[in-house]
């Protein structure tokens, strides 16, 4: 076994602390990598709070991992010693149901293996994320990352990066469509700068007036502060696409409304508690509600290269290990433009 250094939550109630651990000898098919940079995600801080479902623990959070490969195993044909790589949220399916089959693993018909909080294929060996020095992780769920980029920067791609390209993707998101981006945080900011390199007139919906400068920095043509009557009342009816990104309550009625005729909200914030949405605001234009979540291996590698063609990545703001509540803290504030990421190199 490989001994190795992270930072757990011991049960719901305990704070991340130093904890050590054991993870797999690196099999015929694994990847090792040591670990540089972990980005936090909301989720995170869900997660080790027990906020959707029991955990596992203790638990290791961390799903926005980047790093280089310090060893691989006799069969790994695509990665060598000295290599950067990465891994988001899963790290392993079953590769056979009809979904792995198609590249779309996040919807594995016998449950992907999460990062963390997860367990094995073996249905009992808990998985460990990426607050912690090294990770081993089979190779068809490594991801080759370019180094034209900041890698730190780089980190939440893996997850923020992925989980707003894909749905955009896939429905087929660019000219001539107006998008709107509802909420401007780790998500956001994401689906602001792929929304407008796939061409599309991008508008950011938000409750805060103070992120309309950042906003336009980050591309946005148009601005809207959902908490004024009047520029709701403008908006209705205008937009082909909602992504909605917000993970906190809010009016998806008033939000249906601003779509056009056979306009699509999709969700890939995750609010907790269950949405009421009335018939009659799909019903008037025939609209639809859809949801999606973060993406199949071969897309996230497409999400890592077109990323590195057009030197997109992730606003951030680099922390120390011991700083993570304080990171939670303001993350829960809204206080972080747009994404913390950990220096493994501080655990």
């Amino acid at each position: 076994m490989i001994a190795t250094k992270g930072y757990a939550a011991q049960n719901a109630e305990t704070d991340l602390a130093p904890w050590n651990f054991e993870r797999r000898e690196v099999g015929p098919h694994d990847v090792q990598f040591e670990i540089l940079f972990c980005g936090v995600c909301h989720s995170d801080l869900h997660q080790i709070k027990n906020d959707w479902f029991p955990g596992i623990f203790p638990m290791v959070p961390g799903h926005e991992i980047v790093g280089r490969v310090i060893k691989v195993g006799d069969h790994v044909k695509k990665f060598k010693v000295g290599d950067l790589a990465g891994t988001g949220c899963m790290v392993d399916s079953c590769q056979v149901c009809e979904n792995c089959k198609q590249d779309l693993e996040q919807y594995c018909l016998e449950g992907n293996t999460q990062t963390y909080n997860g367990l094995e294929r073996d249905g009992k060996t808990p998985t460990y994320g990426g607050y912690s020095d090294s990770i081993v992780v089979r190779e068809e769920f490594v991801l080759h990352v370019s180094d034209k980029l900041n890698l730190a920067a780089v980190a939440p791609l893996l997850c923020a990066g992925i989980t707003t390209y894909s749905p955009l993707r896939h429905w087929k998101v660019g000219k001539g469509h107006k998008l709107a981006v509802l909420g401007l945080g780790g998500l956001g900011h994401m689906a602001v700068k792929f929304g407008v390199a796939f061409g599309a007139e991008v508008t950011v919906l938000s409750t805060s007036p103070k992120k309309e400068e950042d906003a336009k920095k980050l591309g946005a043509h148009h601005f809207v502060v959902t908490t004024d009557p009047e520029q709701i009342k403008a908006a209705k009816g205008t937009f082909d696409f909602i992504l909605d990104t917000v993970s906190a309550e809010h009016d998806f009625n008033m939000y249906l409304s601003l779509l056009r005729t056979n306009g699509t909200h999709i969700c890939v914030g995750v609010p907790p508690k269950p949405a009421e949405i009335a018939a009659f605001s799909l019903l008037g234009g025939r609209k639809s509600l859809a949801g999606s979540g973060i993406g199949g291996i071969a897309e996230t590698q497409e999400m890592l290269d077109f990323c590195a063609e057009n030197n997109i990545v992730s606003d951030i703001e680099m922390i120390d290990m011991k700083d993570i509540h304080t990171a939670y803290d303001r993350m829960q504030k809204g206080d972080v433009r747009y994404r913390f990421v950990i220096d493994m190199a501080t655990l």
